[in-house]
């Protein structure tokens, strides 16, 4: 009796087009990966730069949601922008992500550039753990007309649309008004997004195996204005007050949406989480420490006879 044929593996390979670092990577990649007979995809216009010499087949994908369906891996080379483009493409169908860093600070990304070779590696003998990040649902209404409907992993932005004038915004939590402020915008983001967007508003770092919901209102004019940690079960919603000017609604900094005098931003747990493929067990404060290059110089490490609380 004839054995099964094995189903064909593939991988979807999303870069930073037009970087040459990132073109050199994504041909080591390539070529790897055939090698071990794992198929390649790539947008049909990164495939042009991507091609080389060695005969390396790479299959084209138009850069929609159809792109990463029957991949096992969506591999990203780049910094937290293109991994946010890659998660956009991974989502559909729940296809984990596996971010390789060619950016600066790359929160979202498992390896650095140094480690393409050892990624490639676990790639082929799947060597990964899957990571699920709480992700949210953002839904504005105007009236009964649906002006959004769309997700974000790090968060989602209520903002000014004008310089000149500031935002009236009305902030509620669970069918409950909690305050009103003149602002530039207010943020509601994941744990995974308090070291991104919220981390610069001013907002806490929380850990990402946290699960809650961070507020941040940004420049607001009102003595209650700080960074409020809520219930991930909780929903919070802006309303752009009637009276004022509109405003524009952001998700992760990609998707835009204009939102008129009157519209309410709603904002919950979704029900489909990020999955981020996993190749390190470091626990996130070592995470935080090299990415921030914080000082930590003069730590004693744990075990030794000078740690606090013993004695010589």
């Amino acid at each position: 009796m004839t054995a099964p044929a094995q189903a064909s593996r593939e991988v979807l390979l999303v870069t930073h087009g037009g970087r040459p670092e990132a073109v050199e990577q994504a041909r080591r990649v390539t070529q790897a990966l055939s090698a071990a007979g794992i198929v390649v995809r790539a947008h049909v216009e990164e495939i042009a730069e991507i091609a080389d010499d060695t005969g390396t087949t790479v299959v084209p994908v138009a850069d929609d949601a159809s792109a990463a369906a029957g991949c096992e891996l969506v591999i990203v080379l780049g910094g937290d922008g293109t991994i946010l483009r890659g998660l956009e493409l991974a989502r559909p169908h729940d296809v984990p992500l596996l971010g390789v860093n060619l950016g600066h600070v790359g929160f979202l990304a498992e390896a650095e550039v140094d480690e393409v070779e050892a990624v490639v590696h676990a790639v082929v003998d799947r060597r990964w753990v899957v990571e699920e990040r709480m992700a949210l649902r953002v839904v504005a209404r105007l009236g009964s007309r649906v002006i959004a409907d769309t997700w974000a992993i790090n968060e989602a932005s209520v903002e000014k649309a004008s310089r000149e004038r500031m935002l009236e915004a009305l902030l509620e939590v669970d069918d409950r008004p909690l305050s009103r402020w003149g602002c530039d915008g207010v943020l509601v983001a994941t744990p995974t997004g308090s070291t991104a967007y919220a981390f610069s508003a001013g907002g806490p770092v929380v850990w990402p195996e946290v699960e809650a919901l961070l507020v941040v209102p940004i420049s607001a004019h009102a003595l209650f204005a700080r960074p409020l940690v809520v219930s991930p079960a909780s929903v919070v919603a802006v309303e752009v007050l009637s009276a004022a000017p509109g405003g524009a609604l952001w998700c992760d900094g990609r998707r835009a949406f204009e939102l008129p005098p009157g519209t309410r931003v709603e904002v919950r747990r979704a029900s489909q989480p990020a999955r981020l493929a996993r190749l390190h067990s470091a626990p996130f404060t070592d995470r935080l420490v090299r990415k921030f290059d914080l000082p930590v110089s003069g730590w004693r490490a744990a075990g030794s006879r000078h740690r606090a609380g013993t004695t010589s």
